[in-house]
């Protein structure tokens, strides 16, 4: 049972009246808003909040106590504390469950990612935990058991003998994938069997979806987003380097020139295409990682990036204003229809995606938050917006630089393989073409000679 619990430099802004209440914004509306691609429920209505004030708490020993429950995205939830800790010694333990977890079906499955925030009375040193974990029958329990030493505790955690928790719960977006009377899943041991007239449920992965709600979104961005730059970046330097790679062979870049070259444009158009679908089934599958705290919010940067690639193509008018004009670098690929589609030659955009870097972080990124010297709200709105136009921008870069590697390496690629495989096959049948031919005429030469020397003999004979 794990999480990624934060440092202090972040737990005034998290306790903070703007977090809070949600002070509005003019940040991107694709991070504003709860928009989203389907009929299901909207991030916001799947977060909620719960607030556990334990009284007398020094006269509790009892090992475990629970919370009541409460209700965030359908699911029943409740907070386990032990307060001597759970197979940890000198520890506190927190965790959270699912209620009723006796009585949930077999196929119950649905990933949350929650904070866990054990209050003190100074709001610089409360303690904040997050993770994201797949709750299911076997696993109706996540958290940590080492949450915080017991002699810590006493610092400014326990007010007037009350221990305040917190928690923050978002619950994944479902889809419904199926409605019938019988619904095929299996037992805890691994046996089918069927639920009848029941709903089967799945997480959205078609395509990048938004995970969180406004809210709670800003408070991670504040805390996760060097995170979310690195896991980006390393995606991006893998697939520039295996670009590199490519057009640094010589021999084999020039090849791959002239194969090009000499490929007819409709034969060009047709490879530089593919269907949007089947490639952001495969993005969200590389990048939605249960277990990584980090996951949700890469993946609403994806989905932003993809609104922001989706409106460069069409006219630049109310929500497509994403980021002005002079501030939006020149694509690499465009959506039509249900097309991904390359915008320019291919010889063009892969030494253009081998050399260019992802966007630079702004200076007063959340590396430098605290030694800003404005107001402390003023400056956290202003970089929360900087920061949430950055994700954009890295999730957009992200998704172009996956959607020309795919297509490079799926099709384009594939076709000049064949290309040099069906010319090797011609090289070498030409070249058995031309054995054959030598051997025919050393034959007819060793035939000719043979029947000279028999024509001179009979001459000799005769005479």
């Amino acid at each position: 049972m794990a999480g990624i619990s934060t440092g202090q430099a972040l737990a005034e802004w998290r306790s903070s009246e703007q977090v809070e209440n949600g002070t509005p914004s003019t940040s991107p509306p694709y991070w504003d808003s709860d928009d989203s691609d389907d009929t299901g429920a909207k991030p916001s209505e799947l977060y909620g909040k719960y607030t556990w004030k334990i009284e007398k708490f020094s006269q509790i020993n009892r090992r475990e106590l629970r919370s009541n429950a409460f209700d965030v995205g359908g699911i029943q939830w409740y907070i386990l504390i032990y307060p001597q800790g759970c197979d940890a010694c000198n520890h506190l333990s927190l965790f959270l469950c699912v209620a009723n977890h006796d009585k949930l079906l077999p196929g119950f499955s649905h990933v949350a990612q929650f904070t866990i925030t054990l209050v003190n009375s100074d709001p610089k040193k409360s303690k904040y935990s997050d993770t994201l974990h797949r709750f299911w029958k076997k696993e109706h329990d996540w958290g940590w058991k080492k949450f915080m030493e017991l002699s810590n505790v006493l610092d400014g955690f326990i007010d007037a003998d009350t221990l305040i928790i917190k928690a923050q719960v978002q619950v994944i977006r479902k889809k419904i994938l199926c409605i019938s009377e019988q619904c095929k899943s299996e037992d805890e041991n691994g046996l089918p069997f069927s639920i009848p007239f029941s709903l089967k449920l799945e997480e959205r992965a078609d395509r990048p979806f938004r995970c969180l709600g406004f809210q709670y979104r800003r408070e991670l961005v504040c805390v996760y987003l060097t995170n979310v730059e690195q896991i980006c970046q390393r995606f991006v330097e893998e697939r520039r380097g295996k670009l590199g790679k490519f057009i640094e062979d010589k021999a084999r870049w020039s090849s791959f020139c002239a194969f090009w070259l000499g490929t007819d444009q409709n034969a060009r158009r047709c490879m530089s295409r593919e269907k949007l679908d089947s490639i952001l089934k495969v993005v969200v599958k590389h990048f939605f990682i249960v277990k990584e705290v980090t996951s949700t919010l890469v993946m609403d940067s994806l989905y932003s990036g993809l609104k922001a690639l989706e409106g460069q193509t069409k006219s630049r008018k109310g929500r497509a204003k994403l980021l002005d004009a002079e501030e939006m670098p020149a694509p690499i690929v465009c959506v039509e229809e249900d097309m991904f589609v390359l915008v320019d030659d291919v010889l063009l955009l892969l030494e253009r995606a081998a050399l260019e870097p992802l966007p630079p972080k702004d200076e007063k990124g959340p590396q430098n938050r605290t030694m800003d010297g404005g107001p402390r709200e003023d400056f956290n709105k202003d970089s929360i917006e900087r920061d949430e136009r950055y994700l954009t921008e890295l999730g957009r870069r992200t998704i172009e630089i996956f959607v020309l590697a795919h297509i490079f390496s799926n099709k384009i690629e594939v076709s000049y393989q064949e290309a040099v495989a069906l010319k090797r096959q011609e090289e070498l049948i030409r070249e058995e073409e031309e054995k054959k031919g030598k051997k025919s005429e050393q034959k007819a030469k060793r035939g000719a000679i043979k029947k000279g020397k028999k024509a001179k003999k009979n001459q000799v004979s005769i005479t």
